[in-house]
């Protein structure tokens, strides 16, 4: 997989501006990064307003690692995917050489989108406006016309993006420099994730959700477990104490406290006997490319996402030796978490669309010698988690609506939410970067 660009190329990726920004907006933007109180939700613009939105969209996913999709989705070569951040639109396509790679959806004619299915199979990219068609790699091939003069075609390639393919998990960055420490971020994750073998997975189910509410929000909420009370159906499987101490779990948890700390430790020797990784690893606002993974315990028989915690797939992922090994949770910044299992994997991701709109995408990865109807059932596969998905969105819009009142202040997170006041301080912490 290519790690970095050539000089060309560094050229043709999306730099970070603030030009299109007003002077005066940029110092009302700076006075509300400033005015941020730690230890509190934001205010209301940073859910609301357009122009904050537009900053976001350079001063974030301009800048730095955003996760895209899975190798389970583009298979063979010719397979492509397109996502888009924003304003930014890329197609992902695997190409001859094993490797996936991040093309600009735009033609260098006209601007026109080239693909616009979310999904398919193509060998040359052609542009459906002037025929302009470009090689995978992004090379002009064609693009003649009757008496028109001769020009570099090598000038007119599609622009590229940074794209890296880890344990299965594909991840892209428009900027030109991307952030260093995503290898020391990769090195930290793929031990816990590579022995699932990805690669060996199959889409048995994808849902895109769109959520009307800011990005910011939809990350937020997923960040930690205090409203996990309105999700009755994960509530089976997935301890409702997650994020909390002894110090702070209430009384009438107490019961599941003590079976989650039994259950823990049982995970724990398990690992331990198999060699897999399972200590937690939090650096979510202390690095450019924050971080949270762990394998924990699942409540019942501690398998997967069921109403009695037990397999939803008959087929254990890769060389995985034991269903009963919980859950592997990851969290990246800023737009994907994630949970692997023993019998399948279900990645997140956020798309921002707008300052109110987020596409939420779930796709759930079974082992790819699973047969549907025989392996596993896809309605009970997906239940918890489309359910789940939906609960997430009506509390994300109450939210966003919220804000947009008039009578919406700042308040104060809870300690079982200090995962969102680091995702807050990581996020705060990349404008005040890109505002210097």
């Amino acid at each position: 997989m290519r790690k970095s660009m050539s000089t060309i190329d560094a050229r043709r990726a999306a730099p970070f501006a603030t030009a299109a920004i007003a002077p005066e907006k940029l110092s009302e933007l700076q006075a509300l990064v400033d005015s941020r109180r730690p230890g509190f939700s934001l205010s209301a613009p940073f859910y609301t307003d357009r122009q904050l939105f537009d900053l976001d969209m350079r001063a974030v996913f301009g800048r730095h690692w955003l996760f895209a999709g899975s190798i389970a989705e583009l298979p063979e070569p010719g397979d492509y995917i397109t996502v888009d951040f924003g304003p930014y639109a890329l197609i992902l396509l695997h190409h001859d050489d094993g490797s996936v790679r991040a093309l600009h959806n735009v033609c260098r004619h006209r601007g026109a989108r080239i693909l616009t299915e979310d999904s398919g199979t193509t060998g040359n990219l052609v542009c459906g406006y002037h025929s302009w068609t470009y090689a995978p790699d992004g090379a002009l091939i064609h693009a003649s016309a009757p008496g028109e003069i001769d020009f570099d075609a090598g000038c007119f390639a599609l622009k590229r993006a940074h794209c890296r393919v880890v344990g299965g998990l594909i991840f892209v960055c428009i900027a030109a420099e991307p952030p260093e420490d995503f290898d020391e971020v990769a090195e930290i994750f793929r031990p816990y994730i590579e022995p699932h073998e990805l690669g060996a997975t199959k889409v048995a189910y994808q849902q895109d959700i769109v959520e009307q509410g800011n990005w910011k929000l939809v990350m937020e909420n997923n960040r930690e477990c205090y409203h996990c009370d309105g999700h009755p159906e994960l509530a089976c499987s997935l301890f409702p104490t997650w994020g909390l101490t002894d110090e702070t779990v209430p009384s009438h948890l107490a019961d599941v406290w003590n079976r989650n700390l039994s259950a823990s430790a049982a995970l724990e020797q398990r690992c331990r006997r198999y060699g897999l990784p399972f200590e937690v690893v939090e650096e979510l606002d202390t690095r450019v490319a924050g971080i949270r993974i762990s394998r924990e315990p699942l409540d019942g028989e501690g398998e997967s996402f069921s109403a009695d915690g037990r397999r939803l797939s008959k087929k254990l992922l890769g060389d995985l030796p034991d269903f009963r090994l919980g859950r592997c949770s990851m969290h990246l910044q800023p737009n994907s978490w994630f949970h692997l299992l023993s019998d399948h994997v279900i990645t997140f991701a956020a798309f921002p669309l707008d300052e109110g709109r987020t596409l939420v995408r779930t796709t759930w990865l079974v082992a790819d010698d699973a047969v549907e109807g025989v392996d596993y059932d896809l309605e009970t596969l997906t239940h918890t988690w489309k359910q789940t998905n939906l609960q997430d969105k009506a509390f994300v819009e109450l939210c966003q609506r919220g804000a947009a009142s008039p009578a919406y202040e700042p308040g104060p997170y809870m300690k079982s939410e200090y995962q969102v006041e680091a995702f807050v301080n990581w996020y705060i912490t990349r404008l005040r970067e890109a505002l210097q």
